[in-house]
């Protein structure tokens, strides 16, 4: 891999999905037009919400760069239509409930500077509504047998103790920066999930291409979780199941991959199915059950389910 420790001042390519949120989506660009770094091309994609975006956010960042979909394409469908337009050296993916901080770019560009094995890089989070209180400062490897992970940090008050730049299992989709000599090589983000664990997916393509996935503690993002789809929406029951699973089917290889689907049928279906049932949460007991029916009928090993 070639150096890159002639990067100076890159361009970046700042590139959110709005979805019916333009207010969120506001609130970020103002957070944008106060850090000092400003060699930005800013791009928002809107997910074809009911209202068109577009006036309201030139009005306040009249540079930026308005793609309209006439169809929601999902997390990493909408990504992908900004990362197709966008000319950076360097394209940082942030959801548009979060807020900038001063140094957020100039941190993670230096780690592309100075680790020439680079190829994704997420910053530390904080929960905007709670200050001082870390989300995220890495992840841990997904389970092989849950098909779960977690956040390293997250809920904790923020003494420093997560204060060293270190490789880590996955970057935070909230908030990742892809070089693009990296992208070129990898590809796109996989848009068969959706929503949630994409990027987990999208991390396992960059590491089986040599590639590290870094944690930059130099570097903050406030997130204002959850405003989109809800903290407990059917829609995130949905895609959770279903994903969780297919993360599985995509990533990890026979016989631990079977393992996980025997504990999943036998642990976690029942004890789902009955905690909806005792909660009465129909909608989300539905929910879960589709994401399930998805996979029976996507049994065979398509192009888009199979392990790669």
């Amino acid at each position: 891999m070639p150096s890159t420790s002639n990067i100076a001042a890159p361009l970046v390519s700042v590139i959110t999905v709005n979805y019916n949120n333009s207010r969120v989506t506001e609130e970020l660009l103002v957070s944008i037009g106060r850090i000092s770094y400003t060699h930005l091309e800013v791009i928002v994609v809107d997910n074809a919400s009911a209202e068109d975006p577009t006036a309201a956010l030139q009005a306040l960042m009249p540079t930026v760069r308005v793609i309209r979909s006439d169809k929601n394409l999902g997390f990493a469908g909408g990504n992908n239509l900004g990362i197709k337009a966008a000319k950076g050296d360097f394209l940082f993916l942030v959801n548009n409930d979060t807020e900038f901080t001063e140094g957020l770019i100039e941190g993670l560009v230096e780690v592309f500077r100075e680790h020439a094995d680079a190829g994704v890089v997420s910053p530390k989070f904080h929960y905007f509504f709670h200050p001082g209180t870390i989300e995220y400062a890495g992840y841990n490897e997904v389970d092989r047998l849950t098909g779960r992970n977690s956040m390293v940090g997250c809920h904790e008050p923020d003494n420093g103790q997560y204060d060293q730049l270190s490789a880590t299992n996955y970057a935070h989709g909230g908030g990742m920066m892809i070089s693009r000599r990296a992208l070129e090589e990898v590809g796109l983000m996989p848009e068969v999930y959706f929503l949630y664990y994409e990027e987990f997916d999208w991390c396992e393509m960059f590491k089986r291409k040599g590639y590290k996935i870094y944690y930059q503690y130099k570097s903050l993002l406030y997130h204002k979780e959850s405003m989109t789809t809800g903290k407990n929406s059917p829609l995130k029951t949905y895609y959770l199941t279903r994903n969780r699973i297919l993360f599985m089917r995509r990533n990890v290889q026979l016989p631990s991959r079977m393992v996980f689907l025997l504990y999943f049928s036998f642990f976690t279906i029942p004890k789902n199915t009955l905690v909806f049932i005792l909660k009465r949460e129909k909608v989300h007991l539905k929910a879960f059950w589709n994401g399930i029916f998805w996979h029976l009928r996507h049994l065979k090993n398509s192009k888009e389910v199979c392990v790669a």
